[in-house]
């Protein structure tokens, strides 16, 4: 354990950031997930670039996984 009260507050905050990030990545996974079984495209656009303006992915990224999901969407499709 920490002694120092800025190391106590670092540790504070890295656990908080860590709960933070584990639900984004549990809700980036299962939205895509969900876009796959159901046509629901938009909503997961949505929620994809709503991650990336917080900063868990990088926006570069995010188009990325965007245009895949678009493209395997558009394939099944047929």
């Amino acid at each position: 354990m920490p002694i120092k009260k800025s190391a106590i507050k670092a540790a504070k905050q890295a656990q908080a950031r860590t709960l933070r990030n584990v639900a984004k990545k549990r809700t980036l996974k299962k939205t895509i997930k969900e876009t796959l079984k159901a046509d629901q495209l938009p909503k997961a656009q949505s929620v994809i670039d709503k991650i990336a303006k917080t900063g868990y992915i990088h926006k570069n990224k995010a188009s990325r996984i965007k245009s895949r999901l678009a493209k395997n969407v558009k394939t099944q499709g047929k």
